[in-house]
């Protein structure tokens, strides 16, 4: 009887999702500056770290249904790092499905590089990354399988060996949330340097939003951490923060893309 239920919220979902008309983009976001619009539309997107709810300039329109913003503050941050991209089409247009289908490809996490100023060269942020049976450890698993239905909602926990941190563990919330993908990702076991404790469990939360446009494919994000002042002043956590998240958002970017090219005619 569950699987039923479940099964028949997913088909639900999934057809609600493929049925609304593709919103575009300035009517999501009509206050964004001419200049920071030109970013979002280029090759990396548009990422900022803030240290408040002041700085932030990422606001979606009121009554568009994409709220990142509560649940991130609910965990009352001191760094904070805003992302918005958006990947124009190069082949036909995706379903949502496909999108939830990029993020259950964990596997392809391993060996992505972020920019070391002080090596001054490319390094792979995560040396290793799968999901696992448990959180906080457990057996790992393969990749999710591609989805022909977009399910209601799907939890994931996933080890993700940090450069700096070493064996990270985190959950992935992915669920269906209204026009697109809702995809949360928490730290379940604190995160340290060398013996040292930077983020508590929970500490650091990280919401990102999938939307397919008329333009193209909508990638949002806000991620925030609690860090302490004592870590603060020995690591530089927004730029910590902000490289992990350029690493993921770069992860999904690449492949929305592959999705794309492989639907092209």
């Amino acid at each position: 009887m569950k699987k039923c239920i479940l099964l028949a919220a997913s088909l639900f979902f999934s057809v609600l999702c493929e049925s609304l008309p593709a919103r575009s983009f300035d009517v999501l976001f009509p206050g964004l500056p001419k200049s920071s619009r030109e970013q979002v539309f280029a090759q990396g997107g548009l990422i900022r770290s803030v240290e408040s709810q002041k700085e932030l300039l990422v606001l979606p329109a009121a009554g568009s249904g994409i709220d990142l913003l509560g649940p991130v503050l609910a965990r009352h941050p001191n760094h904070c790092v805003e992302a918005l991209a958006l990947i124009p089409y190069t082949g036909s247009a995706l379903k949502t499905v496909n999108l939830y289908n990029v993020l259950g490809k964990i596997s392809s996490l391993k060996g992505r590089v972020y920019h070391s100023a002080s090596r001054d060269k490319n390094v792979a942020l995560f040396e290793e990354a799968s999901r696992v049976s448990e959180k906080n450890g457990g057996a790992a698993l393969p990749d999710l399988p591609d989805a022909a239905v977009l399910p209601a909602s799907q939890v994931l926990y996933l080890r993700l060996k940090d450069a700096n941190f070493g064996n990270t563990y985190y959950r992935a919330d992915i669920r269906a949330s209204g026009r697109g993908i809702l995809y949360g990702l928490y730290n379940t076991k604190t995160i340290t340097y060398m013996l040292f404790p930077v983020m508590k469990e929970e500490a650091f939360a990280a919401h990102l939003y999938l939307e397919i446009l008329d333009e193209g494919v909508l990638v949002y994000s806000v991620a925030g951490a609690d860090v302490s002042g004592f870590i603060s002043s020995r690591i530089n956590i927004p730029s910590a923060i902000r490289k992990r998240i350029e690493v993921i958002l770069g992860w999904i970017s690449d492949g929305i893309r592959q999705r794309m090219r492989a639907s092209a005619p």
